[in-house]
């Protein structure tokens, strides 16, 4: 596991004051800063991308009936954990939080002393054969049962170098069916918003600069972390807009809507059964 460095910029405690966070440091606030002078309402992008994953766990833990999580690229603890929202759901809820960064680690673990199905493991997304394959954290998990995986901002802090949408399709290809993948990432929409698409351009600039990573991928880009799983509705959207029960937005809201919350997307894939015949009839149940 890396040694904390404090001398740069680290990504969950960037993340970290980015919603108004306490366990960062100068040189993660300067780096944030810094974002701030290119989108200043980049802030709310952060506290949407927070309020997306407590509406995606409700509904995983709720209606679909998750009672595992893995929670990857964890980040710091913060107001309204994973693990907390899951319990409310289902007190039987069991999260593991990964993440690579030491002080994540050491914070979580002093967070979750107290939870006997909470669990905050040092791991990395990139490493051989997957975080399922990991010892550490697949003890925790019953591997014939559904699991709930969370890979809240954490992709587009890979490099195209490093084949995120292959680390994920072997992560996928690892999961139990039934499972669940919730993604959200930064989005350039390209041509189809000239104006966010400009933004996303100057964002990626500054991430990449200051803090070292955050690259704004397509659509297309974004949906080949989901090859093999069928998106839940309403597929890869704004995060505002992710409400599988449908939208509560109010008329006129989306004219109103920040132009750097248009620069993040998010969706939720779900591993279907894999179809079966029976022999004589063409008959496909449960497809």
């Amino acid at each position: 596991m890396p040694a904390l460095d404090i001398t740069r910029p680290s990504i969950a405690r960037v993340y970290d004051y980015s919603l108004r966070g306490k366990d960062n440091y100068a040189v993660d606030r300067a780096a944030f800063e810094t974002v701030l002078k290119v989108a200043p309402a980049q802030r709310e992008v952060s506290l949407a991308n927070r309020r997306w994953l407590h509406r995606v766990v409700r509904y995983l833990a709720g209606p679909a009936g998750i009672d595992q999580f893995l929670d990857i690229g964890a980040g710091l603890p913060t107001v309204g954990n994973i693990h907390e929202v899951a319990q409310l759901e289902n007190q039987q809820a069991t999260v593991v939080y990964v993440d690579n960064d030491p002080l994540c680690v050491a914070h979580g673990r002093v967070l979750l002393e107290q939870n006997d199905r909470t669990y905050y493991l040092p791991g990395d997304l990139l490493e051989v054969g997957t975080l399922l394959e990991n010892h550490s954290v697949r003890q925790y998990f019953d591997p014939d049962r559904p699991i709930g995986v969370l890979a809240g901002a954490v992709l587009h802090h890979l490099d195209d170098d490093l084949a995120p949408a292959q680390v994920m399709r072997e992560l996928i290809d690892r999961l139990p069916t039934g499972s669940y993948v919730a993604i959200t990432h930064f989005y350039d929409p390209g041509p189809e918003n000239p104006e966010a698409h400009a933004l996303s351009q100057r964002l990626e600039e500054a991430f990449v600069e200051g803090v070292g990573s955050g690259w704004y991928r397509t659509r297309e880009e974004i949906l080949a972390f989901f090859d093999g799983l069928e998106l839940l509705p309403p597929g890869l959207v704004e995060l505002d807009d992710w409400w599988p029960q449908g939208t509560t937005s109010q008329p006129g809201e989306l004219e109103e809507r920040l132009v750097a919350r248009r620069t993040m997307r998010g969706a939720v894939g779900y591993k279907r059964p894999p179809l079966r015949w029976f022999p004589g009839t063409g008959v496909k149940p449960g497809g």
